[in-house]
């Protein structure tokens, strides 16, 4: 059976005039259709859209681009945007407004100034999984994979008025926060068990929804959850990665059926390839952490294609996603189009006018 697969976007509130990020998602949120599932996120600038559970990506396509579409026409309602971007482009941002919510002002006591770039936008991938068990191994397997995800979704090289250099500064950013990153590897589930009790123990945890790995079991449902990558620019390009995450899923638990626990790849190594991943793209080289070798980052995105195309093929999305992979890999990511679009004219507003278009187009 295909598994189920629930999908999380998130999005940057901005004001048309100023092209700055606006703290203004209440009016959003207010302002959204009853049939849509939008809620609120960490910060004021920020909202969160989520797709009823599909097995079927082109169901969920269609889902997402309504979505968009609505949570655009909400925003505009208000005189308002909404763009797909990993980090804010221009704005007054540090620090964040945060959303009036207990849990979340707790966390501005525990986390401090690591709070002072959260206004991120990722895409976060739930496919469904036996148990938590399952989940964790999940995790084991897909470390190896996780950079490749990074460099194939970067789409957040401006903070704030500048170049970051990086084609995804949301992955640097995020990864200074003390539970986040790849996930350990995991001997056992018991190993999996004992380092929650630890990292409670510690004071790094406000809550279960901490555990911010970029592939955990959920803490509140029957799910792996992926939440590597930035947030698509472009509705077929989430499509694309949802696709090759739901495969990598179930291709795991294929390999874990088979008593196979994953390749334990020493985190340092897994470290190091998230690094060149966000910061070269598509546009560098890709560390090959099965081989221990550098490759460009399209060949590794290739060898992702080829680990799971049984996968693919069993769930009738090997035309669909290979397609994709090839105009993604084509045209570039999200970041390739921002710096393209800013070296035009150098300006960053025109950066965000173009987002502004191309997440609902």
């Amino acid at each position: 059976m295909v598994p189920l697969i629930g999908i999380e976007e998130e999005y940057l509130v901005v004001d048309p005039r100023t092209r700055h990020v606006a703290p203004r998602a209440a009016d959003v949120l207010a302002a959204a259709t009853d049939m849509l599932d939008v809620v609120h996120e960490i910060t004021r600038f920020q909202v969160e859209a989520r797709t009823p559970p599909s097995a079927d990506l082109r169901e969920l396509g269609a889902q997402l681009r309504l979505v968009r579409k609505e949570v655009a026409g909400a925003a505009r309602s208000c005189g308002l945007e909404v763009v797909a971007s990993g980090m804010p482009v221009l704005g007054h941002v540090m620090s964040p407004p945060l959303t009036d919510d207990v849990r979340y002002l707790r966390g501005r006591v525990l986390y401090r100034a690591l709070q002072d770039e959260i206004s991120i936008c990722a895409l976060h991938v739930h496919v469904d999984v036996p148990d938590e068990e399952h989940a964790v191994y999940v995790g084991n397997h897909l470390r190896p994979w996780l950079p490749t995800l990074i460099a194939l979704a970067a789409n957040s090289p401006f903070f704030v008025g500048r170049d970051t250099g990086y084609a995804s500064w949301r992955v640097i950013s995020w990864g200074r926060w003390p539970v986040s990153g790849a996930p350990p590897y995991f001997a056992t589930f018991g190993d999996y068990e004992l380092a929650l009790r630890a990292l409670s123990e510690s004071g790094a945890l406000l809550d279960p929804k901490t555990v911010y790995w970029d592939a955990r079991p959920s803490p509140s449902l029957p799910t792996v959850e992926i939440r590597v990558a930035d947030v698509p620019l472009d509705v077929s390009d989430s499509l694309t990665l949802i696709g090759l995450i739901r495969a990598l899923v179930v291709t795991a638990l294929a390999a874990f059926g088979r008593g196979d626990r994953g390749l334990p790849v020493p985190s340092e190594v897994v470290r190091a390839a998230y690094w060149r991943a966000a910061r070269d793209g598509l546009l560098g080289d890709s560390l090959d952490m099965r081989h221990g070798t550098l490759v460009p980052a399209p060949v590794m995105a290739g060898r992702l294609l080829e680990h799971v195309r049984p996968a693919l093929a069993e769930a009738g999305d090997l035309t669909f996603v290979q397609e994709g992979l090839d105009r993604l890999l084509r045209e570039g990511s999200g970041a390739i189009r921002q710096r393209r679009v800013h070296a035009r004219a150098n300006d960053l507003e025109d950066v965000v006018d173009d987002l502004i278009e191309a997440t609902v187009a």
